[in-house]
């Protein structure tokens, strides 16, 4: 599909943005979930990731759920500004597809839940998380989150080194489990919507 096409207001897909920093150096990082799970998506719609022309960021474009009038349109997103900068290319996109706030859905780390917990919410603070912190300056906070936990870090350990760090040889037993269970809570959250999503995956 042409990525450079724009939706109408009466088409207007859903942004999934997976949070993360672009470069092989930070595939595995703790803090790339978010790119982890829309790669995840991406596979499962046959889409391929490509440049955006109107953004810092890639983007891929497909539908979710059975084919009909109930599957959902959605654009796949992966900034590449580094998660700091993530909410510019976030709002241009929101922009340029025409998609109202509350059809945007972050998926990033969490630190205060339990490694492999999710929490859906809609709205809220960005808990000192940087790419929501950007997203949120850019457009607002009343956008959906899939929250990945990724637990506090051990000891005397900074949270920066900690989140820029591999998940654990302990963690990556568990990890392709967990990041397919995060898609499946995307694909439920679009389907269902925010009450189901939430019974069936908060945990």
């Amino acid at each position: 599909m042409d990525v450079t096409t724009p939706a109408t207001s009466a088409s207007a897909p859903w942004l999934i943005v997976g949070l993360g920093n672009p470069g092989p150096e930070y595939a595995m990082n703790r803090h790339n979930v978010g790119f982890m799970t829309v790669d995840l998506l991406a596979g499962r719609i046959g889409g391929r990731f490509k440049r955006a022309s109107k953004a810092q960021a890639q983007v891929v474009e497909g539908r979710i759920g059975a084919p009909g009038p109930d599957s959902r349109r959605v654009v796949l997103v992966k900034p590449m500004s580094y998660m700091n900068l993530s909410g510019g290319p976030v709002n241009a996109l929101r922009d340029f597809y025409k998609v109202p706030l509350g059809n945007v859905v972050a998926v990033h780390d969490e630190l205060d839940i339990d490694y492999g917990t999710l929490r859906l919410k809609l709205g809220g603070g960005d808990n000192g998380h940087n790419g929501l912190k950007s997203m949120t300056k850019a457009m607002g906070a009343d956008y959906h989150r899939v929250r990945f936990g990724i637990g506090r870090p051990p000891g005397r350990m900074q949270v920066a080194d900690y989140v820029l760090k591999d998940f654990s040889s302990a963690e990556r037993k568990e990890l392709d489990y967990f990041v397919d269970r995060t898609a499946d809570a995307v694909e439920c959250l679009l389907a269902e919507g925010l009450e189901r999503a939430q019974s069936a995956y908060n945990s």
